[in-house]
């Protein structure tokens, strides 16, 4: 469960950030990420006393219908849903874009179609054939992930541990205020993605206790691990602002270096994918089950215990959004998507102490206070998202609403149709 974490949080994001947080705050960015993390702990804090009330799975969706019913509920998945299909989607074109430069297969044409299909079909494969499959072969992927970053990190302490500067004041001030906050608004989404991994918790042993304490060990892990490489990225590279800071940084501390950071972009963003195909069916099998999606979707695999046919759907909807390039708009709606999960998780919070005060479940010291701050972060950050994305959120609130009418006439019709089967007989 730790590892999924891990492997939710850290995807390609972590290749491409480390050169615009030198550009905003200079030798001062390493505290950036410990700042972002302090402010993603607050929230996480919440999501991990929530979560530990529930043994089903369905994540956000299932902790904001239990507190707010049924409308906000769908709200919450439905963007949800599309986030994971975006990342899904984006992630299985980025890791065969990639490949292109490995192998003799053009970035664009028919032979691209094929090799999509092979890289998606792997992990479907793997969580088709049950929880404890695609949950390895995620963990796999986790490790492999941290391989490259942890030669970069260990090479790059090695180089300069003996003779460290330490920040001084004008280094942490003399960046303004507008930078420090772009910053930590942008790395509050590089920490996002954790509560993808909320999503399975119906087939995690001994959720109460297991889910809090991966949040936990999860965020501190990325933390560390973020830290450590805009350290060595800054400390080897300087201030320099550059489109491929961690190939450059692991170019000039190793042989080979940027050879190793480009096979680390492949196995990050296939992790991604991976962590995608076992969260995503799990989301739509709860849908299902809660009776706000089509019923054939919460099927399990009489042998496997799986959702498979969410599987196979969740996959399609990849293939297709990948192979066609219609996915960024789906992507678009992952930043927005974050901020809802993240206020209406931490309202939950308020609302199921206040149903179940005496529920057996994790009590964070503090909780009602770090609920209120949290969504308070939530919403701060809602301000920040441009026209497009309000547009998009717009749309898919309106579709959401959309369900969540169709599931309520549906559940209406239930005691009518009863009647008159009882009647008739």
């Amino acid at each position: 469960m730790t590892a999924l974490v891990i492997n939710t949080i850290i995807g390609s994001g972590i290749f491409g950030v480390p050169s615009e947080l030198t550009r905003l705050l200079g030798r001062a960015s390493p505290l950036a990420f410990l700042f972002a993390a302090l402010a993603m702990a607050v929230i996480m804090l919440c999501m991990a006393e929530v979560a530990s009330q529930f043994s089903e799975p369905g994540g956000p969706y299932l902790y904001v219908r239990s507190a707010f019913g049924r409308l906000l509920g769908a709200q919450v998945g439905w963007f949800h849903l599309l986030a994971m299909i975006g990342s899904g989607a984006a992630s299985a074109a980025l890791f065969t874009d990639y490949c292109s430069g490995f192998l003799p297969i053009p970035a664009h044409g028919g032979l691209r179609v094929p090799l999509l299909s092979i890289v998606i079909i792997i992990p479907v494969v793997a969580n088709y054939l049950g929880v404890r499959a695609g949950a390895s072969f995620a963990s796999l992927l986790t490790v492999a992930k941290l391989l490259p970053l942890a030669l970069l990190i260990g090479f790059g302490l090695l180089r300069f541990s003996r003779h460290l500067e330490l920040l001084s004041l004008s280094d942490i001030a003399s960046p303004t205020r507008a930078s420090w906050l772009t910053a930590l608004l942008l790395l509050v989404f590089t920490y996002g993605g954790f509560e993808d991994a909320l999503v399975p918790t119906g087939e995690v042993k001994q959720p109460r206790y297991t889910v809090p304490l991966a949040l936990i060990f999860g965020v501190l892990s990325c933390a560390v691990v973020y830290m450590l490489v805009q350290f060595v990225t800054v400390a080897t590279i300087g201030t320099t602002t550059t489109d491929r800071p961690l190939a450059e940084t692991a170019s000039a501390l190793m042989k080979g270096g940027g050879i190793i950071i480009t096979i680390g972009v492949l196995i990050s963003t296939y992790g991604t994918l991976s962590g995608c195909v076992l969260n995503c069916p799990r989301l739509m099998c709860s849908l299902s089950s809660q009776g706000d999606f089509p019923r054939f979707l919460g099927t399990l695999h009489l042998r496997f215990n799986t959702p498979t046919r969410a599987i196979v759907l969740y996959a399609l909807l990849v293939w297709v959004l990948a192979s066609s390039g219609t996915f960024v708009w789906a992507v678009t709606l992952s930043g927005g998507s974050a901020i809802l999960i993240y206020a209406g998780t931490s309202a939950a919070l308020i609302r199921l102490r206040h149903q179940n005060p005496k529920a057996d479940a994790l009590r964070i010291p503090f909780g009602i206070a770090l609920s209120v701050l949290g969504i308070a972060l939530a919403l701060s950050s809602l301000a920040q998202l441009g026209s497009r994305q309000a547009l998009l959120m717009s749309i898919t609130a309106l579709i959401a609403s959309a369900n969540w009418w169709w599931a309520k006439r549906r559940e209406l019709q239930k005691p009518s149709q009863a009647v008159g089967t009882s009647a008739s007989n």
